[in-house]
């Protein structure tokens, strides 16, 4: 009895805090003290769970508790519906920038561009309710809908034109396979044009809603979009309410087209469980399809009936570490830039590769015990990110790797240390800043897919490289070729280098940069997928669009690919959902970029065919630009792999190429046998060979010398193996030496007997 009579107070309790929350306290909830309520602020680090804000705060709409299905909203008004937009001049909705939020200290959600008039017009309306002003309005990050944080099965609608066209395809950016009619198409599409149809959100727990940002149908041949809509909310997914406009229904402007994100913000805060979105005009020459995510922050836990909730949130992934999760402009990661070099002077250097085409600086971050020059024996590493300016993740987590690592230095981490102190490390946060600053203005959920992916003048640096695969391919496949072919250090074509070509001046940067570094390993991150895609990136039959395509080191770079892919937190695991089309669990979150889709003039085989570098291209997220609030969740997911990835540098075999007087040849070739791709030392005559465990023959040889072979053991643990030559010259250049010494010249013997047949045919004659 006892417990039963505590069970009851306390379930009497928890309805009295939902019943105090409902009534105005709002999403924060904080002046309510708890004990669970203080180590769920402490664990999630939530940027809507910080403190209470001191200013006003309109006070939160919310849904009645269920008192029949009656109340449920099916049929819109008539007199509310707004007619379809024209189709014969689609027009793009106007870009605004939205008034500062008031946003938690350090956390600027940078939610900019395109923003429909809606709420503009409910505030204007003397009949509305209160509507909360910009100034005032808390910014909520989005759900999840993007992110995939949002499960499939939060998401449900009432028809759909087929299953890949349903409700779990409504999000925000999602791309359609190629073909289009397979079970990855571009959008949540209604089976039925008319104003019945919906697609909800699930939440599953109380959220306070603030707004809702849609897109049309992803499609090449099609034009589907939702020209207006209704939203309502529910706490029992039965029970609907329709967000009000004054005595009417609000009706929402849409989208004029279908790439371009618009959002809505809601005239008051809603705080409610589940959230529907009601088609109520569409582009006329289409159907009902749209993607979308939602805006709002979650209650905290003790406010919610369902006890799941609670561990459910004590669950989600946080960090620990005290690094700076925002956003990062130019001149703000210039700022982070010095900071960390401050703090770490011994350590980092900061430099560029040259400047953009707005004449931005290519800023490079050198971590090394010895920045500014490169020590004979130590491999040089580098990591790139921001190829396409959109692609903000990447940028992100290298500005926060450059701060982890100085400060896991000076803490004196000994796993940190060693690779500081052994390793020349790279890092080029962003490659194409001009794009990185129109993605900045966009924001991260009004951007859209593809805002600031192209350079400037409109080039896309990912595929800007040389094209060497043909020029190695049909040398190869020419008959009788008259000598052996390259296999490395290809050239670059001359037309190329010429001033007319269309080549970016941060692809130019680039090539200097690798070809001035003897770079052995590095990894370029992009975004919009999760997966490790390696060389070849082009494939070698004509007209064929996908085929796998290895290089003669594939079994070296599957294993790369899958020192990262295996130690993300997502990478690998079958349970999760599919970023758009592309399922790559059957290589463990690896792929062969050639198999994936070609690319010709790609990073990846430019590196490998024109340097020693042996690169790949690393998609760390489903969602390019993703708002800073989940910055610290995608830090974790990366973190261990961008540590490992680096380590791997120290795989395989090293050493040194002397001649007899111990002084380093450069430019001398390394072989190994079975592989039909050949490295060249450095200046100094060190050398590294990525290789997988095993036993290899390999061969030095340079020009003047006499090559040599020897067999070298690759094991396991982390650590190449020393594999050292010493040449002796060559019988000829020891001759020609000696000549040169005493000003005379080597005779040439072909041509002297060239010479003295000449001279008897004339004597004859």
């Amino acid at each position: 009895m006892a417990r039963r009579g505590a069970a009851a107070l306390a379930l009497a309790l928890a309805l009295a805090l939902l019943a105090v929350a409902l009534a105005g306290v709002g999403a924060r909830g904080a002046a309510l003290e708890d004990p669970d309520y203080s180590v769920q602020e402490i664990w999630s680090r939530e940027p809507y769970h910080a403190r209470p804000n001191p200013e006003p705060e309109p006070e939160p709409f919310s849904p009645p508790l269920p008192a029949g299905d009656g109340e449920e909203e099916r049929q819109p008004r008539p007199s509310q519906h707004r007619p379809p937009k024209k189709a014969s001049k689609p027009k793009k909705a106007p870009k605004k920038k939205l008034a500062p939020e008031t946003s938690p200290p350090g956390k600027n959600s940078n939610r900019k561009g395109v923003r429909s008039k809606s709420s503009e017009k409910a505030a204007s309306d003397d009949h509305s309710i209160p509507v909360a002003r910009d100034d005032v309005r808390e910014g909520c990050p989005p759900l999840g809908l993007e992110t995939l944080k949002i499960t499939d099965f939060q998401l449900h609608a009432s028809t759909s034109k087929r299953y890949g066209l349903g409700a779990h395809r409504g999000r925000l950016n999602i791309q359609a396979g190629i073909n289009e009619n397979d079970f990855y198409d571009g959008a949540w599409c209604a089976g039925r044009n008319d104003l019945h149809q919906w697609i909800e959100v699930d939440a599953r727990r109380l959220t306070k809603f603030t707004g809702v940002i849609t897109q049309g149908r992803n499609s090449l041949w099609l034009s589907d979009w939702v020209t207006s809509y209704k939203v309502m909310v529910s706490n029992d997914s039965h029970t609907w309410a329709t967000v009000k406009n004054g005595s009417g229904d609000m009706i929402f402007e849409g989208n004029s087209e279908k790439e371009i994100p618009v959002l809505n913000e809601l005239p008051v805060p809603v705080v409610a469980r589940y959230i529907r979105i009601n088609p109520q005009s569409w582009f006329e020459n289409g159907s009902i399809c749209m993607r979308m995510e939602i805006l709002g922050c979650p209650l905290p836990v003790f406010l919610s009936l369902d006890p799941n909730n609670y561990y459910h949130r004590r669950n989600e992934m946080t960090t620990t570490d005290d690094l700076d999760f925002k956003h990062h402009n130019y001149k703000e990661m210039r700022q982070l830039m010095k900071v960390v070099n401050e703090m770490c002077p011994n350590i980092t250097r900061i430099y560029n590769i040259g400047k953009s085409h707005q004449g931005l600086k290519l800023y490079a971050v050198e971590i090394s015990d010895h920045p500014g020059e490169h020590e004979v024996g130590e491999p040089e590493f580098h990591y790139i990110a921001g190829a396409h300016g959109n692609e903000v993740l990447g940028r992100e987590l290298l500005l926060l790797l450059v701060h982890f690592l100085c400060q896991e230095y000076l803490a004196r981490n000994p796993r940190i240390v060693f690779l500081v102190e052994e390793t020349r490390i790279h890092i080029l946060p962003s490659l194409n800043p001009d794009g990185y600053e129109k993605a900045y203005e966009g924001g991260s959920e009004l951007g859209g897919w593809s805002l600031g992916r192209w350079t400037h003048d409109g080039i896309d640096i990912n595929n800007n490289f040389p094209d060497l695969n043909t020029l190695l391919w049909e040398a190869e496949d020419r008959p009788n070729s008259p000598r052996k072919v390259p296999n490395h250090y290809i050239a670059i074509p001359e037309w190329f280098l010429s001033e007319n070509a269309t080549v970016a001046v941060e692809t130019r940067a680039v090539i200097a940069w690798m070809e001035k570094i003897p770079f052995v390993l590095g990894g370029n991150l992009q975004g919009g997928e999760l997966v490790v895609a390696y060389p070849y990136d082009m494939v070698r039959s004509l007209w064929k669009t996908q085929e796998h395509t290895p290089t003669p080191d594939d079994h070296v770079f599957r294993w790369l690919a899958y020192s990262y892919a295996s130690t993300h937190r997502l990478m690998t695991d079958a349970r999760r959902r599919v970023c758009h089309t592309e399922d790559f669990q059957k290589e463990d979150g690896t792929v062969n970029g050639a198999s994936w889709h070609t690319v010709a003039g790609s990073l990846n085989d430019f590196s490998y065919l024109h340097t020693n570098c042996f690169e790949l291209s690393i998609y760390v997220g489903c969602d390019k630009y993703p708002h800073e609030s989940q910055l610290p969740e995608e830090w974790e997911n990366n973190r261990e792999s961008l540590i490992v990835f680096m380590e791997q540098v120290h795989r395989g075999i090293k050493g040194l190429v002397r001649d007899l007087h111990g002084k380093g040849i450069p430019n001398a070739v390394i072989s190994v046998e079975g592989v039909n791709h050949d490295i060249r030392t450095a200046s100094d005559g060190d050398y590294w060979r990525l290789l997988n465990p095993g036993e290899y023959a390999v061969t030095a040889k340079a020009e003047g010398f006499t090559s040599a072979t020897k067999n070298c053991m690759v094991g396991y643990d982390m650590g190449a193996t020393r594999c050292d030559f010493t040449l002796s010259k060559t019988n000829l250049a020891r001759i020609r030496e000696i000549m040169e010494k005493f000003g005379k010249q080597p005779v040439s013997l072909p041509a002297r007997r060239l010479k003295l047949r000449g001279r008897k045919r004339r004597q004859r004659g």
